[in-house]
């Protein structure tokens, strides 16, 4: 993590420098009272977005908590669109197209299914539950073993209480 911060200045300075490499390109395509037109036509409509992003997200959390359904997909749908609309509020041709494509459905739902599978990862599978709803899990069969252990003795009660965490079982 840290390691990803320590680049993050690099980062932002190619980006900088794209930014320009990029609009110097459309100015020559379009002229220069265009293409400030257009930046700066897409960044009203990404601060535009960002309210109307914030108030749908925050509405559609409050609605889903409120009916007992798992906000998790709200929340991440509406953190892809935060995302997208401050893109489009900073001035700039890539920065732009990357808030389009995170705005625009097709674009939307990969990043929220990306954001999702990025959560799962990091938290455990029953708060992911809780955030996201009953997850559906792939099971693949495999070939028999050729000598199976032996089953260990069942407890006298038939049935253990307790929760299975990385392949153990905690009582």
């Amino acid at each position: 993590m840290r390691r990803g911060l320590a680049l993050l200045p690099l980062g932002l300075l190619l980006l900088a420098v794209a930014e320009f490499a990029v609009f110097v390109a459309v100015v020559h395509a379009v002229g220069a009272a265009w293409a400030l037109l257009i930046v700066i036509a897409s960044s009203v409509a990404g601060l535009a977005l960002l309210r109307r992003e914030g108030v749908r997200g925050w509405r559609a959390f409050r609605e889903a908590a409120e009916s007992g359904r798992p906000p998790g997909a709200q929340v991440s749908n509406s953190l892809v669109g935060l995302l997208g609309a401050l893109l489009l509020a900073v001035p700039g041709f890539i920065t732009a197209a990357a808030g389009l494509l995170l705005v625009l459905p097709p674009g939307r739902i990969l990043a929220r299914r990306a954001v999702e599978r990025a959560a799962e990862r990091r938290v455990s599978s029953a708060v992911a539950g809780d955030l996201f709803g009953p997850r559906h899990v792939r099971v693949h069969q495999s070939d028999p073993l050729a000598d199976p252990p032996p089953a260990s003795p069942a407890p006298a009660g038939g049935v253990i209480q307790g929760e299975v965490v990385e392949g153990e079982i905690v009582r």
